[in-house]
């Protein structure tokens, strides 16, 4: 399963109670104040861990809670404070709040996001005495706790997206080039989930990921829609993988980038390739639509392999910082 929208509630914890309290010993029958300060609540925190991969790694929780400091002794004794509560998430996650505005995006390994922040201990009475006031009986109470609702949401970090219609061969293709496997069968929407490989050049590697096919309309929720649409964004190239075999090639690449505009400009606007798939069954008329169009085109065929290494390649050529997944449009 792949789980790319959660919702959550986070609770920090309160803040610990200062005392008041006054020395009670043998000899001493003006004891001064000596309540301790109370102790710090716990923040819940958000930290990407590269372990995780889709947003069902976190499990089934809802809420995520701290536990609140604890309040201030006898003696000067200061109440402990709590543990901050580490909320893992994968790479890629944006968080919203419930209006739907952007308050964090996680796209580094070991990013922390402070979600709820644990209140602050209160105050013992030691800290009122003064000159004409020697023994105060004012406190202050620990700070309360914070809650909120968030919304999380994944988008995929790649450096390649590949793009297609059903059936133009993605699946196939990734299982070819990289250590991705997904789903491959001879049915329209094999792939019902965006699925990451790895290819290895060497020493050097990039991230490919499989978007599940597209449909016209797609752009206004046909289809799988938006739902899959969003994973594009971040991916610093697109592979756009058209089935060569079929009369309309030229028009089926055409209509994908319309499709793509229409959900958001930017994406039009990103270094793409194409990728003429199913040169094993014919794509002659598929090459001549291409070449009039002045478009270039990489002959592929993911059934025997022909192509794919030219297809890296060129792939590896187009993506700065190879060693480093790249950030999506408009992030510094």
């Amino acid at each position: 399963m792949f789980l790319d929208e959660k919702i959550i509630e986070l609770r920090s914890g309160k803040g610990g109670n200062g005392l008041c309290s006054f020395r009670r010993e043998k000899f001493v029958p003006l004891g001064g104040p000596d309540g301790g300060d109370g102790g710090r609540g716990g923040s819940v925190i958000l930290r990407v861990n590269e372990q995780y991969s889709t947003l069902l790694d976190m499990g089934n929780m809802y809420l995520y809670e701290a536990k609140s400091g604890e309040d201030g002794g006898a003696s000067h004794c200061t109440g402990g404070s709590a543990d901050d509560l580490i909320v893992n998430v994968p790479r890629g996650t944006l968080v919203k709040d419930e209006a739907g505005h952007i308050l964090a995006d996680l796209v580094e390994i070991g990013q922390s996001w402070v979600g709820a922040r644990g209140g602050k201990g209160g105050i013992g009475n030691p800290h009122f005495t003064t000159a004409t006031h020697q023994a105060p009986e004012k406190t202050i109470p620990g700070q309360a706790a914070e809650r909120r609702v968030i919304h999380l949401e994944l988008k995929l970090m790649a450096d390649v997206g590949l793009v297609g219609f059903p059936n133009a061969g993605k699946s196939s293709l990734v299982n070819k080039i990289s250590s991705g496997r997904p789903k491959v069968g001879d049915y329209p929407f094999t792939t019902l989930e965006p699925v990451l490989g790895i290819v290895q050049m060497g020493a050097r590697s990039f991230v490919v990921a499989d978007i599940p096919g597209l449909i016209e309309g797609a752009s206004e929720g046909r289809g799988l829609g938006h739902q899959f649409l969003k994973h594009i964004e971040r991916t610093h190239t697109l592979l756009f993988v058209i089935d060569g075999f079929e009369e309309d090639a030229y028009d089926k690449f055409v209509a994908l980038k319309q499709e793509l505009k229409a959900f958001h400009p930017k994406l039009a606007e990103k270094p793409y390739l194409i990728a003429l798939n199913k040169v094993d069954i014919g794509v002659e008329k598929a090459i001549k639509a291409f070449s009039k169009k002045k478009e270039k085109v990489i002959v592929t065929s993911a059934l025997t392999g022909e192509g794919c290494k030219e297809l890296i390649i060129a792939l590896d050529s187009l993506i700065p910082n190879k060693q480093k997944r790249t950030r999506g449009w408009g992030e510094s």
